[in-house]
């Protein structure tokens, strides 16, 4: 309740009741309030002012702000050491694993090339921290176009690996009888006197002399392209073992395969015989690259010890008369 106040009136020696005035009173109130605003706009300019002065959630933007920019730079460290780990494995993939497979090295431009036309990072710009974001996000592009190219590297890598595996699975790389049903290598690749004809020509395989019956094993994986009996070589097996590399096995006694069949590196194929134009039971043994025939003499690398390949290449060399 709001108090009443009098005053003392000396005309009529009495207490009057102060009735206070409308306007006045407005005016204190307005007053009252002006001087309430201005002094709240005085005290938000002297804060503003004063940047040591942060509101609670200021104070938390800045904290996070901070935490932002250290993980940007924990980040680049890490993609910097990525980059040298993908450095690595780009130079052993040229310098290695291409050269093995004999496969052009990938230059250095297409490996690290940048990102040409448009600006792509014109979203991240305009704002304080920028800089950073741009550079964190244009290496981490870069890092993602390095690991595409060398992931592709390593497919190509892989169907090569694989192509090889079959070819030096296909190379005729073991002797096609067994030492101990082998008499002796009565002649090698080269000139050589025909036993029947009289005549010195090109005699383009090795004979190894064994016994009719013995085993006679595929060289190589390949595929039966003939098993048929012909003039001169009798009884003779051709295979195509793929990549250029042809076999042939003549003066057989028996088959053990036919025209089509699928053959692994060991296999018994045949059997040591006399057929054709032979003077004796013997294999005769040729090797052809690309139609061409080559010395098989070189080519037994799979199963002879060094030594054994001495005394082989010996016996190749002082023959000088072959059996067929």
């Amino acid at each position: 309740m709001a108090k009443v106040k009098y005053y003392y009136d000396s005309e009529t020696l009495s207490y009057r009741k102060i009735e206070r005035k409308k306007g006045r009173r407005f005016g204190i109130i307005a007053i009252s309030l002006l001087g309430s605003f201005l002094a709240g706009f005085i005290l938000l300019l002297i804060y503003l002012n004063i940047p040591e002065l942060k509101t609670p959630r200021e104070k938390s933007l800045v904290r996070e702000l901070e935490n932002m920019q250290l993980q940007y730079q924990v980040l680049d460290k890490k993609m910097d050491q990525t980059q040298d780990v993908l450095a690595n494995i780009e130079k052993r993939d040229n310098n290695i694993y291409r050269a093995y497979f004999e496969a052009d090295p990938i230059p250095a431009e297409e490996r690290q090339a940048g990102f040409g036309g448009i600006n792509r990072y014109e979203n991240l710009e305009g704002y304080s921290n920028s800089d950073l974001i741009v550079h964190t996000s244009r290496e981490m592009d870069k890092l993602q176009k390095r690991l595409v190219v060398e992931s592709k590297s390593l497919d190509e890598i892989t169907a090569l690996a694989e192509k090889k595996q079959k070819l030096l699975k296909a190379i005729p790389a073991i002797q096609p009888l067994k030492n101990e049903d082998l008499s002796r290598v009565s002649a090698g690749y080269g000139m050589r006197w025909h036993p029947i004809l009289k005549i010195k020509r090109m005699h383009k395989g090795m004979d190894f002399a064994a016994p009719v019956g013995a085993e006679v094993y595929a060289t190589g994986d390949g595929v039966i392209e003939k098993a048929s009996r012909g003039h001169g070589y009798g009884k003779k097996i051709e295979i195509d073992h793929g990549f250029g590399y042809e076999t042939d096995y003549a003066h057989l006694s028996e088959f053990n395969v036919r025209r089509g069949d699928k053959v692994k590196r060991g296999e018994v194929i045949g059997y040591i015989g006399n057929s054709g134009l032979s003077t004796g039971s013997h294999l005769h043994y040729e090797i052809r690259k690309n139609d061409k025939p080559i010395n098989p003499v070189n080519y037994f690398h799979g199963d002879l010890t060094a030594k054994e390949y001495e005394i082989m290449l010996k016996k190749a060399n002082m023959a000088t008369q072959s059996l067929d």
